[in-house]
């Protein structure tokens, strides 16, 4: 063989193998040629019609089935080629970033199927639903919020994406495509007349504006919070801050409960009289550990709804409460439809009012309970008489502990026990032969 021949053939075998070797791994299945797509929809002839719809996944498109799926056996479901919430993530990586601040619960959970269809869909980018809908699905009291309310927020109304990224943030929480103040500022102008007028002429460009707003839209003009501050409301603004001129205009006048007192007087002066005082209200944060000083979505302008504000300090019962829920749930589901007698949780607990018994300011009982006794406070919801006749008083010792007179909380915890009717011991048998001890069998 000639040299030259030679040189040809051992350039052009390497070359053949190596194009071999790429043409295997791009139909590493080795299915007939135009066999990719075609084969798939012979035997899935409902795939004909989604075919047709107005986007199509881009692997879909070019009949590449088993650029996710495998056309043989599978440890996944839909025999897919990796697991379920991670197949996207093989060729959309991007969709987090990579020191993200927010990210959305369905996008880590690789949920993505809440929200596209994997292959086709009339809708941009493969989404089930279009616009809000979409979202209003799974956020549904925000979705109710906005139908309802009488003052519109015109970016929510043309679609959340207008403030919200859908997958993930790298700039602000709550999924925001850019951080509060510099998001509003977009379309509210601070140097403009107008918006100078409405804020009394303070310098609120750089301020929190959902420290007063609801930026999905409120019954109360100028979309502030359904509760507002008085002295906001008729803006008074100085009552509680400098000037608008002055070298620190947001500056309050006094600090803590102090810059309270002067319009709730009577409220502080009576709580200082109590026996018990909670302690937040007199650190230097004072009233604005649980309040709001402009504006909230919650009445008495508290931060959060109570339940969630009370557990930010007292979590061990609100952990507790979530765990006596759980195994309420599990016990009722294995009783299969026969009735279970007693609660495990106490009804204002269960939804969220912890000042049905607790005094949020001060009080002359332990844990700032609204009644001096027990039972009066048990009785002010529970006609104990009428379902027990059991005695309960001062004039009553408990025979555990002569110390202690009997009462409500002789037998029952007010936050849960783990057991039904809230008593100390699994059984109301149990309980009883504690004192009855002749009664023991």
């Amino acid at each position: 063989m000639r040299p030259r021949v030679l040189w040809l053939v051992l350039v052009l075998i390497p070359l053949a193998l190596v194009a071999a070797a790429v043409a295997h791994g791009q139909n590493k299945f080795r299915l007939k040629l135009g066999a990719a797509g075609k084969v798939c929809v012979d035997c899935h002839p409902d795939f004909a019609e989604k075919l047709k719809s107005k986007f199509v996944h881009t692997p879909v498109k070019a009949g590449e089935c088993v650029g996710c799926h495998s056309p043989h056996a599978s440890d996944h479901g839909k025999l897919l080629s990796v697991p379920t919430n991670s197949i996207c993530l093989t060729c959309h990586d991007g969709v987090i970033p990579p020191k993200a601040v927010s990210t959305h619960k369905v996008v880590i959970e690789g949920n993505c199927v809440k929200c596209h269809d994997p292959h086709a869909s009339n809708n941009k980018a493969n989404l089930l639903k279009a616009g809000n809908d979409l979202c209003v699905s799974c956020h549904r009291a925000i979705g109710d919020t906005v139908a309802k309310v009488k003052f519109k927020h015109m970016p929510v109304s043309d679609g959340c994406l207008n403030c919200h990224n859908p997958h993930a943030s790298d700039k602000s929480p709550k999924l925001l495509n850019s951080p509060v103040p510099a998001l509003c500022v977009q379309c509210h102008k601070p140097d403009s007349p107008r918006f100078a007028r409405q804020h009394v002429d303070y310098p609120v460009g750089k301020a929190n504006c959902a420290s007063c707003h609801d930026p999905h839209g409120s019954n109360t003009g100028g979309i502030l919070f359904d509760t507002v501050h008085a002295p906001v409301a008729s803006k008074r603004c100085t009552q509680c801050h400098n000037a608008a001129t002055a070298a620190e205009p947001f500056a309050t006048r006094r600090s803590g409960f102090e810059l309270c007192r002067g319009c709730h007087g009577a409220m502080v002066n009576e709580t200082f009289g109590k026996a018990r005082v909670h302690w937040p209200l007199v650190d230097k944060t004072g009233c604005l550990n649980c309040h709001e000083a402009h504006a909230s979505r919650q009445k008495k302008l508290l931060n959060v709804e109570e339940a969630s504000l009370c557990g930010q300090c007292h979590n061990d019962t609100l952990d507790w409460q979530a765990k006596l829920a759980e195994k309420e749930k599990q016990e009722t589901a294995a009783a299969k439809g026969r009735p279970e007698k007693g609660a495990f949780t106490h009804d204002p607990i269960r939804k969220g009012g912890c000042s049905a018994c607790h005094v949020p300011h001060a009080s002359d009982s332990t844990h700032l309970m609204r009644q001096p006794s027990v039972v009066e406070g048990c009785g002010a919801c529970h006609d104990w008489l009428k379902h027990n006749s059991h005695p309960m008083g001062e004039k009553y010792a408990d025979t555990r502990n002569r110390n202690r007179s009997l009462d409500c909380l002789s037998c029952h915890r007010a936050h849960g026990t783990g057991y039904r009717y809230m008593i100390t011991f699994p059984t109301p048998t149990d309980l009883c032969v504690q004192c009855h001890k002749q009664l023991r069998r």
